[in-house]
């Protein structure tokens, strides 16, 4: 007699589906369509997403003097350095703005994207022993990071509006406007893309290591790309094509001017980073679904 809590597993990258033709409470299928997600099994699998969550915080910063203190001193520290390199050295406008909060909005909104792709990018890598031991939804991981990041966000996101409201009740030069809605899509689409893009390169660093490295430099140089350090109204205008054409730059850009009224807004550009980010999560599935099958045998 089989067991009632028995699992028939069948395959690689499968997802499970009940089951009692054979007497099975469960079968593990593969999956068969390269768009399936398997959000079904990954929302029966929430406890595991939100323990997952959980051993990223412990994780970071078990052993730690500050502990999550860090979450406020590294956007602070990196706020002074760039007040102080390219505000004070390069003098580069900030566009009648305050620097302390024109940087840190900047640099609040892009640290969500670029952790959240750096972690994403190495999920297969970096958890291979764990993922060749038992079955889960291979989802579940990008998908905690995400999460984590997100909680991550909040607590700098706290720390901004705190340095944001002290500007704006001492009566400097912000404006904040009704854009301020739109802040729940600008981190959507952010998490979204970075989740695509770190689905992407997650399936390629299983067979090219070297991958992980060069994302690193190339993120660093994306942020330049973008108009986290400088006001999209400063660029001349022949380069702001090629500016623009980074669907970054117009959620930077779309918070920035939400919170302190100066910068630029277009709902074209906004609809064109939407457009790219679906665009990008549903390579990135494709690709995610294609590696999950056989990526033990090359890890």
């Amino acid at each position: 007699m089989q067991p009632a809590e028995y699992t028939k597993a069948v395959g690689a990258g499968a997802t499970a589906t009940t089951g009692q033709e054979d007497g099975w409470t469960e079968i593990i299928e593969p999956r068969t369509r390269l768009l399936d997600l398997g959000l079904k099994d990954v929302w029966r699998y929430r406890d595991l997403v939100m323990l997952f969550v959980q051993r990223d915080f412990v994780s970071t910063y078990k052993q730690t003097v500050l502990g999550p203190i860090w979450f406020f001193i590294q956007p602070l520290l990196t706020t002074i350095t760039y007040m102080i390199v390219f505000g004070n050295i390069a003098k580069i406008p900030t566009d009648g703005l305050p620097q302390l909060p024109f940087y840190l909005a900047g640099i609040t909104i892009w640290n969500y994207f670029a952790q959240t792709l750096g972690a994403t990018s190495t999920v297969f890598t970096a958890n291979a022993a764990i993922f060749g031991k038992v079955y889960f939804p291979r989802l579940t991981m990008p998908l905690s990071i995400v999460i984590s990041n997100l909680v991550r966000f909040g607590i700098q996101f706290g720390l901004f509006l705190v340095i944001w409201g002290y500007y704006l009740v001492s009566g400097n030069s912000l404006h904040p406007n009704l854009y301020i809605l739109l802040t729940p899509i600008l981190l959507l689409l952010m998490g979204l893309l970075s989740l695509g893009l770190g689905m992407i390169f997650s399936s390629m660093t299983t067979k090219y290591r070297d991958l992980g490295m060069l994302l690193g430099f190339g993120v660093q140089l994306l942020m330049y790309a973008t108009p986290v350090i400088y006001p999209l109204s400063r660029l001349p205008l022949k380069y702001k094509p090629y500016i623009l054409a980074n669907p970054l730059s117009s959620i930077v850009e779309t918070f920035r001017f939400a919170f302190l009224g100066s910068g630029s807004f277009s709902w074209l550009n906004l609809g064109y980073s939407t457009a790219i980010t679906i665009a990008v999560l549903l390579v990135g599935t494709i690709a995610f679904n294609k590696v999950e099958k056989s990526f033990t045998d090359t890890v």
